[in-house]
């Protein structure tokens, strides 16, 4: 069935770029697939790189179900908080939660009782970021001891998540790494000696060398760098997501013709205008209107008016040809024309990471592999 919009998903490359991920960290890897795996199809992209990864990394609870459910046996890590009500279900699957109060600890250690099973964990440590995690303090380190003296815990892992580290100056990020080796050590010295310490997410992986037992990798994977300051070129990524529609009509205006709601768009000359039916509901972002544009025919298709929430109108008067039918490019490559992500989220007055993440579910996802089409996710079919 023919769709007004999709993505497509290339699963060699995202294979390709957790290899050079893996050869450049020289350590296991977290392949993080939260939000969808931004955006890319957690459960696809899953299935793909399960054998070059050591762990998943999710947001939620949710997400881990869905990989769980799908078949996906790796050890997953919910990097946020697990409300105590999900233990029961996370401790049979070997869903790891994020631990940074002595609530949840308890909570996890009496379920675990429960079930007469040992509950692995990982301490979730707040070196900089100030979002979640054991302070990195003595206060800190006294709370772990406690949790590390209830029965029936495994303390596995010890993580924490640069700030800056995607930024030119790493003088902060470097103060976060040493109080999370000051962290460890003094662990260490209670006799709390954890498994797995993980500290680099896709900047780190880049910009710093020593990384313990495991690095996280996540915009990385799917062929983004995590900003402009970070310089990804000796990884050889290749961007896996390209985005995809096609023209639903087209027609000729005269001069002085109104386009869009509020009519913020009006013709100085004879104009052949091309609707596409890709709209902000779709996760094309309102704020592209009447300055970006999209590619048809390997050439330069200017928004024109404000897109709307299912559809978009755009100027082919420079175009020859176009007509009903054509390819539309929203992301990617048309020629030797490209749209990367990174330039569509900067021009909406976003970024990358929120953009590919904002893409909508009524969006079918692609996937491909050695160049044919391997599998399509429709997430509003029920049986698609």
């Amino acid at each position: 069935m023919k769709t007004n919009t999709y993505v497509k998903v290339d699963l060699d490359a995202i294979r390709d770029n957790l290899t050079a991920i893996r050869k450049q960290a020289g350590v296991p890897v977290m392949a993080v697939v939260k939000a969808d795996a931004y955006g890319h199809g957690a459960v696809p992209v899953a299935r793909q790189v399960e054998p070059l990864c050591s762990f998943f990394g999710v947001s939620s609870m949710e997400e881990a179900l869905e990989l769980r459910n799908a078949g996906i046996r790796l050890p997953i890590l919910i990097l946020g908080h697990t409300p105590a009500s999900a233990f029961s279900q996370a401790i049979p699957l070997g869903i790891r939660p994020a631990i940074f109060s002595y609530a949840d600890a308890l909570a996890l250690s009496q379920e675990a009782q429960k079930q007469n099973v040992t509950a692995p964990f990982h301490f979730a440590l707040d070196t900089g970021m100030s979002r979640i995690g054991v302070q990195a303090d003595e206060e800190g380190l006294a709370l772990c001891r406690e949790i590390a003296q209830l029965p029936n815990l495994r303390a596995e892992g010890l993580f924490s998540h640069f700030a800056t580290a995607d930024c030119d100056d790493l003088t902060f990020a470097r103060e976060q790494g040493e109080k999370f080796d000051w962290f460890d050590r003094e662990l260490k010295k209670m006799g709390i000696q954890v498994e797995i310490r993980h500290l680099d997410n896709s900047a780190g992986i880049v910009n710093f060398s020593s990384h313990y037992e495991m690095v996280r990798a996540g915009i990385v994977m799917y062929g983004m760098a995590p900003s402009s300051e970070v310089d990804c070129t000796a990884l050889g990524l290749r961007p896996a997501l390209s985005w995809h529609s096609y023209v639903s009509h087209v027609k000729s205006l005269e001069p002085g013709r109104r386009i869009g709601y509020g009519g913020t768009f009006v013709t100085t000359r004879q104009t052949r205008v091309a609707t596409v039916p890709a709209g902000y509901a779709d996760g094309y972002r309102r704020s592209l209107s009447n300055g970006f544009y999209v590619l048809i025919r390997g050439k330069k298709a200017p928004i024109l008016g404000k897109i709307c929430m299912d559809q978009m109108m755009v100027d082919v008067t420079d175009i020859p040809g176009v007509q009903v039918d054509d390819p539309v490019v929203l992301v990617g490559r048309d020629g030797n024309l490209e749209i990367t992500m990174e330039e569509i989220g900067e021009r909406a007055g976003s970024f990358h990471y929120e953009f590919v993440c904002g893409i909508s579910r009524r969006v079918p996802r692609i996937y491909f592999q050695k160049g044919r089409q391997q599998e399509q996710v429709h997430y509003l079919l029920v049986n698609g």
